[in-house]
């Protein structure tokens, strides 16, 4: 297989990337009190050593009581965690990787009372779940400012502890994703109404990020279109519809869209071989990374149930990446199991490459 796709250089603004692979964002929940620590530097090291040519960490939650939804998910605010985060960039950089961190709000996704602030109920557009039952509280217009200031300030400390470019979590069913979405947004006052309208939010979120790091900084924004909550929602059904949601969050400042889909070799839209990567970078003239299963046979949904994924062949990948549909790949499980891997595929091993076992979640070495 040749995969000189994957190793060619990319370059973006301040961002220069040895190579098209991306370690995609995977919550580790190891990290005491919201501080990481030695081994999470090294974890990362150890992948950027091997031919990653950009990390983006797992998210790491800002400032907000409610942000987070368990004490071991790291933080990106109180000066303990910055200067964990601190030393995990210089162990990135001390084998010449680059690295981002993913900033992040849970929104409903955390249960109301829950640790490390189990005093306050979770926030939300609406406080209503997809079903249409009442779950925390809806965010008022003092709440959202201050969480937008939030994003703003900790992307301000990205640049400050010397990270190479920022992303912000926009998918997945989180909060800024449930402004998206029509089935948790229900407002009727500037952050709510039609597609175009609720990402009003994203956007805001987008500028304060973009005001707070130079200009030739990058700025990542990650979407889907499907849900946790519901696996079989989707903000747009058509590629106008996604273009209409796409617009206003390119227009606030993205660089790079990630867009985060379940297997990237499925078509986003009828009539078009193209995934949402390639829709995007389509639609909106921006670099798009691609994620979903890359290197396995199946979805991460059957790792929750114990199941093993086999690996894949990458030659479809690496087609539709020599043939420009999308710039960079975001690689997940098949990372999270073999440090080595984007090493062996650089260094034609690929019989040595692994199948995804789920148990390599209670060890992420």
């Amino acid at each position: 297989m040749a995969a000189d796709a994957l190793f060619q250089p990319f370059s973006l603004g301040s961002l220069h990337l040895a190579n098209r692979i991306v370690m995609a964002p995977m919550t580790r929940q190891m990290s005491p009190q919201g501080v990481p620590g030695e081994d999470v530097a090294k974890y990362y090291q150890r992948r950027a050593a091997n031919h990653v040519g950009l990390i983006i960490t797992e998210g790491t939650t800002i400032d907000r009581p409610a942000a987070s939804m368990n004490i071991n998910i790291p933080n990106f605010y109180s000066p303990e965690a910055l200067a964990g985060w601190k030393k995990t960039v210089d162990a990135v950089h001390a084998v010449g990787g680059k690295i981002a961190p993913q900033l992040w709000h849970v929104g409903q996704a955390r249960p109301d009372h829950n640790i490390p602030n189990p005093d306050i109920v979770s926030e939300s557009p609406f406080g209503l779940t997809h079903e249409g039952i009442a779950r925390g509280q809806a965010m008022s217009e003092e709440d959202i400012a201050d969480t937008i200031s939030a994003f703003g300030k900790a992307a301000k400390a990205a640049v400050e502890i010397g990270f190479d470019a920022v992303e912000i979590h926009g998918a997945h069913g989180y909060l800024i994703d449930q402004f998206f979405w029509d089935q948790m947004n229900k407002r009727t006052d500037r952050y709510g109404g039609d597609l175009t309208g609720r990402t009003r939010f994203g956007q805001e979120v987008i500028k304060a990020v973009r005001e707070n790091v130079p200009a030739d900084f990058p700025v990542i924004f990650r979407f889907s279109l499907w849900k946790q909550q519901d696996y079989k929602a989707s903000l747009a059904q058509t590629p106008d519809e996604l273009a209409r949601f796409l617009a206003p969050l390119s227009e606030a400042g993205v660089d790079i869209f990630h867009a985060s889909s379940r297997r990237f070799w499925e078509p986003s839209f009828e009539g078009s071989s193209l995934n949402l990567a390639g829709w995007t970078k389509k639609l909106t003239g921006k670099p798009a990374i691609t994620v979903g299963s890359v290197g396995l046979n199946s979805d991460f949904f059957g790792a929750f149930r114990g199941e093993v994924s086999e690996k894949s062949d990458l030659s479809t990948l690496i087609e539709r990446l020599d043939a420009d549909e999308f710039d960079l790949v975001g690689v997940g499980r098949a990372l999270l199991s073999d440090p080595q891997w984007a090493t062996k595929i650089y260094e034609a091993r690929e019989d040595e490459l692994q199948d995804y076992n789920p148990e390599a979640l209670k060890v992420l070495t």
